[in-house]
This record gives C-alpha cells, structure tokens and sequence, in this order.
C-alpha cells in the first residue's frame, strides 16, 4: 500500500513563506502528476497545483504568482513553495498521486496564516 506523507506545514504571519514536501513512505513506482490540494474549514477540498512528470503545472487562480509546485523525480517528491501568504490560505493541505487509474492521498499537513 503507497502512502504519502507530507510535511512542512505550520503557522505562519501574513506575508511569510512556508514549503511543503510530500514524498512516499518507501520506494515506489515513479508517479504520473502529482498536485495539492487544499480543505479550508467548512468548505471543500480544492485544487492548489498540479505538475506532470514532464514538468508541466497547472494552478488555481488564487495562488497564481505566489505559489510554486515542483517535483524531484529521482525521490519522487513534490514540493509547494508558499509565499505572500494570505489568511485564506489558511487550510490542510493534501498531496495528491496518480500513477495509472490508480489515485493515492497523504494525510494531509495544516497550514495557518495569522498575525
């Protein structure tokens, strides 16, 4: 079973930087795209950012020009580079892998943005 953990999550003041890694709990298969997600509370879940193996991304309007995504392939990691965080980026969040039909999920990491 392939398991996802993710770290790297915190508090945070506004404006402030934080970076997330998700990476699988032991050696696996090379992934397809891998992304965040994101679960605000009462609300849900939503895509932050995707990246395919190629290196091609994708992001959410809202973190447009403040978030980065990459992936390491050879570790088969992917990461978040969070800046000019805002308050309502106050949420967990979730790495997310595709490899075939098949989808895994990490446990989710919380980020809170608050002065």
């Amino acid at each position: 079973q392939v398991q996802l953990v993710e770290s790297g999550g915190g508090l945070v003041q506004p404006g402030g930087s934080l970076r997330l890694s998700c990476a699988p709990s032991g050696s696996v298969f090379r992934f397809d795209a891998m992304g965040w997600y994101r679960q605000a509370p009462g609300k849900q879940r939503e895509l932050v950012a995707t990246i395919t193996s190629g290196g091609n991304t994708n992001y959410a309007d809202s973190v447009k020009g403040r978030f980065t995504i990459s992936r390491d392939n050879a570790v088969n990691t992917v990461y978040l580079q969070m800046s000019s965080l805002k308050p309502d980026d106050t949420a967990v969040y979730y790495c997310k892998a595709d490899r075939l039909w098949n989808v895994y999920w990490g446990q989710g990491t919380p980020v809170t943005v608050t002065s």
